[in-house]
């Protein structure tokens, strides 16, 4: 049985790795996969995954706007997919993400989200949200606070080290941007 599975966590926890290396795992065994990233994402170029260890692979671009239940179903149609796989999921809509639940009740394909679950402003994207809500599996990939805890926030950072505490809830930025953190050291940075 096909199900869609939420793989989340802060920041520099290897959720593109993790992506990447399922998606490997389904081609090494002669099995097709379908690679979405979020156009929005475009750090290392428009159409591609790239994990801060150097490895990448193209992907298909999304924007909020497309049904991705159709895009699945047609590229389904001219080729048998195994598995689809999104980078970034924390961009997904609800409906999009109600399409991916779809690719899995009616498709019959798995479908592997991964993304960040929460901003840095301690809240929850829509798409993270409705993957926690409506995925049969979760999965917390670990990620390291400075202090050794297990990061669970991501702060955002200016370009003197302070932290932001407003603006946009998307902001596209690595390392340069953002720090993962335990709760405890997000709320002294974010709080103090």
């Amino acid at each position: 049985m096909a199900k869609l599975y939420f793989y989340y966590s802060s920041m520099n926890a290897g959720k593109s790795t993790a992506l990447l290396q399922s998606s490997y795992n389904y081609k090494e065994r002669g099995m097709d996969t379908l690679v979405l990233a979020p156009m929005l994402d475009d750090r290392y170029g428009a159409g591609k995954v790239t994990s801060r260890i150097g490895i990448a692979a193209e992907a298909t671009v999304f924007r909020r706007e497309d049904d991705l239940y159709a895009l699945v179903e047609g590229l389904h149609e001219q080729q048998t997919l195994h598995c689809v796989l999104i980078d970034e999921a924390q961009f997904l809509t609800r409906d999009q993400v109600f399409g991916l639940s779809e690719v899995t009740d009616k498709l019959k394909i798995p479908v592997l989200a991964y993304g960040l679950r929460t901003d840095f402003q301690g809240e929850p994207f829509e798409g993270s949200k409705y993957l926690l809500a409506w995925s049969d599996n979760l999965k917390e990939l670990k990620a390291i606070c400075h202090c050794g805890s297990k990061a669970t926030m991501v702060l955002r950072m200016d370009g003197d080290g302070n932290a932001v505490t407003k603006g946009s809830q998307v902001e596209i930025g690595g390392n340069d941007r953002y720090i993962s953190m335990c709760r405890k050291h997000f709320k002294e940075e974010f709080y103090a």
